[in-house]
């Protein structure tokens, strides 16, 4: 289909209005849900104890590093199945929106006690269990001793900022498995192997069907790695480098391999966020740029301009971190090279996202990724050049052809090379 036929014919699919159905059906105040959460922890919490079944979830968090918080995150709301609550792609299939995500969020309790990063050889007591917990693939019986009353913060939930909103807290002085956790033999095969190193057993867990999200939890434990460099990872930080990492994977795969025949662009929409991926011949580039409207959680002031941002690799990758798309890139990277991966072709890949101010809060990248991921469904759009792809969505997007061509090097033909990032 031609392009301009294609961007007309944007209206939500069959299996988008599925999921808008389920999102409305499902949707309500969640400052009502945090009532229905405050309620649960008093139901959930016996005394000093919190007994019940937890999500195989954890949190590590990233203050005072390398003395960090280590946390044990357990339902306490609601009657839906304890894994539901783990962050998946999932949640996009079930057409979750900003207020299911958050009632998830808010439905954990945090049980958190101070760690020190390095873990290598610690499998008792809290930091133990939560490593236990971590790489289990289904939901496990515990029990988790309290120190104190949990800790709800509703400002949270009424103005909402940059770090998503989160469930309550409470500092644990214990945790015990009420069970043996189900650990699939991959993952017992690279905690086995002291010498591995943390990207190749990565890698592998990949390879055996573990997707981004159970690797990162694995990872986040100490789990992975050489076994004298096995240290606690902040989740932020463990969530992009799984990206990362898998994404230097995939790129491998395609390194040799022939470039798509045809300029193609895809579109998803999700969450108040859009999605335009063009990919055209040529050797493995890519860009990400963002375009983020007045009043949007990342642009909150709805007087002020359109914030943009953007961040590329040519053939060779790249050698530093991006800091103006920080984790956006890496997952929206993610989905564009497991496409390519799975047909067999490398192509010039730009994604362009735009953030309305019906983003209202951060919910995390796993929307990013599986927005990107699931544009590739469905036929695309096409055009006959890449200039010509870019200059047709412009109509389309909140700014210029000529503010996006000052923010992208892709745009503006600026071919990107390894020595750039150097």
């Amino acid at each position: 289909m031609h392009l301009d036929e294609y961007i007309d014919d944007l209206q939500p699919d069959g299996e988008q209005r599925r999921r808008q159905q389920l999102a409305e059906e499902k949707s309500y105040e969640i400052l009502d849900f945090v009532e229905d959460v405050e309620q649960g922890v008093a139901e959930a919490v016996q005394g000093d104890s919190l007994v019940g079944a937890t999500a195989p979830s954890v949190f590590v968090g990233r203050s005072s590093y390398p003395d960090v918080s280590a946390g044990i995150l357990s339902p306490v709301a609601g009657d839906a199945d304890p894994e539901e609550f783990a962050t998946s792609g999932e949640w996009y299939q079930q057409g979750l929106d900003i207020d299911n995500v958050l009632q998830y969020r808010t439905g954990l309790l945090n049980s958190r006690r101070a760690a020190n990063v390095n873990v290598h050889d610690v499998w008792d007591g809290f930091v133990g269990t939560q490593r236990e917990v971590a790489m289990a693939d289904r939901p496990v019986d515990i029990e988790i001793g309290l120190s104190d009353t949990p800790e709800f913060d509703r400002d949270e939930y009424t103005n909402p900022a940059a770090n998503a909103p989160s469930g309550p807290n409470a500092r644990a002085e214990s945790a015990d498995l009420g069970e043996n956790p189900h650990v699939p033999r991959y993952v017992e095969k690279t905690l086995e192997d002291d010498d591995w190193a943390a990207e190749g057993a990565m890698t592998y867990l990949y390879r055996r069907g573990l997707d981004v999200y159970d690797i990162n939890r694995v990872l986040s434990v100490g789990a992975l790695g050489q076994a004298q460099h096995r240290r606690l990872v902040p989740t932020r930080w463990s969530i992009t480098a799984v990206d990362d990492t898998v994404g230097q994977y995939l790129r491998g795969t395609i390194r040799d391999a022939p470039s798509v025949d045809e300029v193609s662009v895809h579109v998803n929409e999700y969450m108040g966020n859009r999605y335009w991926v063009v990919l055209a011949p040529g050797r493995w580039e890519y860009e990400l740029v963002e375009m983020k409207a007045p009043g949007s959680i990342w642009n909150p002031d709805p007087g002020g301009d359109l914030w943009m941002a953007s961040a590329s690799e040519g053939y060779a990758g790249r050698s530093g971190y991006v800091d103006e798309t920080a984790g956006a890139y890496y997952a929206a990277r993610l989905g564009v090279l497991e496409h390519l991966s799975d047909v067999g072709r490398q192509a010039k890949a730009l994604v362009l996202r735009e953030v309305s101010d019906d983003y209202w809060a951060p919910v995390g990248v796993w929307q990013v990724r599986e927005s990107v991921r699931n544009a590739f469904d469905g036929s695309p759009g096409e055009a006959e050049t890449f200039h010509g792809a870019v200059a047709e969505i412009s109509d389309h997007l909140p700014v210029s052809l000529a503010a996006l061509r000052r923010k992208s090097d892709m745009v503006a033909g600026v071919q990107s090379d390894l020595s750039e990032f150097a």
